[in-house]
């Protein structure tokens, strides 16, 4: 079991932008800087990204940046829906119609969920936690997988990955990948990191945009509870990991 975060965990950062424009250049000039220091210490830059309207503002100004060394990104997905990559709900297929499509990175390097067990999620979820295992820890023993980077939305009840108020899953402290069928928000079936997995890695950046979004993000930044609060809330890395927020001034109004 993890340490708890609210012991350890540094105050988020909040970034705040007058417009989307404006967001998604800082957020790319923010993934480039954690790429460059994790590859300072490393061969790869491991980066964890969820779906919603992230991959759109992600995107924006990552494709068409200059020397970037796209071949040393390996990607995985903070949540996955259990559905054909090519379906209009799958992760994959968003981040490919705005940013993998786009830039050289190796297909292999992109981890996707395995979809000849689409039947079976535990099974999805089983086999989506040994590809963790086999990119983190190698000849090494570790708790928990410490991703350089992790990219995430926050639904409008305050739910992240696929972490929603009130579910059982909230509570999963010992697996690395966690499935349900119940999802509240379609579709039921989906996998998603755990809390543990979260809160080891070294940068959670959070992405909210537009009016929608403006009561929960009160919330979640005048209500922070590691414990208790909102999912979104209790996404605390601990130390040396920090959470930041980035919103355009119509999510923060």
């Amino acid at each position: 079991m993890s340490a708890p975060p609210s012991k350890e965990a540094t105050a988020p950062v909040l970034f705040g932008f007058p417009t989307t424009d404006n967001l998604s250049q800082a957020l790319a000039t923010f993934v480039l800087k954690a790429q460059d220091e994790a590859l300072k210490k490393q061969p790869t830059f491991r980066i964890a990204i969820s779906g919603g309207s992230l991959p759109k503002v992600l995107g924006k100004d990552l494709i068409g940046r200059d020397g970037v060394p796209w071949d040393k990104w390996e990607v995985f997905f903070a949540d996955e829906r259990v559905v054909p990559l090519d379906h209009e709900d799958s992760n994959f297929r968003l981040n490919d119609e705005h940013l993998f499509s786009h830039v050289p990175i190796p297909r292999q390097n992109i981890h996707v969920i395995d979809t000849s067990k689409l039947d079976d999620p535990e099974a999805v979820a089983d086999d989506y936690e040994k590809q963790l295992v086999a990119s983190f820890v190698g000849s090494s023993s570790i708790a928990f997988p410490r991703f350089d980077l992790v990219l995430l939305g926050i639904g409008p009840d305050g739910h992240t990955c696929s972490l929603f108020p009130g579910h059982a899953l909230l509570d999963e402290m010992d697996g690395w990948v966690a499935w349900l069928n119940d999802s509240p928000k379609p579709p039921p079936t989906r996998i998603t990191l755990t809390y543990p997995v979260l809160n080891h890695s070294l940068r959670v950046a959070f992405v909210s945009t537009g009016e929608g979004k403006q009561e929960i993000m009160k919330e979640v930044l005048d209500n922070p509870n590691p414990k208790e609060g909102l999912p979104s809330s209790r996404v605390r890395p601990i130390s040396p990991g920090r959470v930041f927020f980035f919103s355009d001034d119509a999510a923060l109004k």
